[in-house]
């Protein structure tokens, strides 16, 4: 929701310094300060102001791997929510593979990994038949 309300501060408290996001064709981004630059360079425009697009989850699974580590997935329905009625407003069906680190008694994540499947494919093995 963080990244939907376009609140780039909170959405930082998720992730670890040292995180690495794999998102296809936006590029892979090393680093919360380099992860934080390129959301806010990604959200301009018609998609700057809150809820212009949303990103919905669903099909959560999540693997403990210990007391501090785990994985998970999950699917994204990517919407924009500006666009004209008889406009189509999916921007993306993805899967998300994660990467996850409890630190300071919380989770953040370590890695996330976006599997984009329409409307183009931008996919990485295991995912690319």
């Amino acid at each position: 929701m963080a990244m939907d309300e376009r609140d780039f501060e909170k959405l930082a408290q998720f992730f670890s310094d040292d995180v690495l996001c794999e998102y296809g064709p936006y590029g892979s981004w090393s680093g919360k300060p380099t992860v934080l630059e390129n959301y806010r360079k990604t959200f301009t425009g018609d998609l700057a102001p809150p809820f212009t697009s949303q990103h919905i989850n669903t099909n959560h699974t999540i693997e403990l791997l210990s007391s501090t580590e785990a994985k998970g997935r999950c699917y994204l329905l990517d919407v924009a929510t500006h666009v004209a009625p008889d406009e189509n407003p999916i921007l993306w069906f993805a899967l998300y593979d994660e990467e996850y680190r409890k630190e300071q008694g919380g989770w953040v994540f370590t890695r996330t990994s976006l599997q984009f499947f329409w409307p183009q494919r931008h996919v990485t093995p295991p995912y690319s038949g």
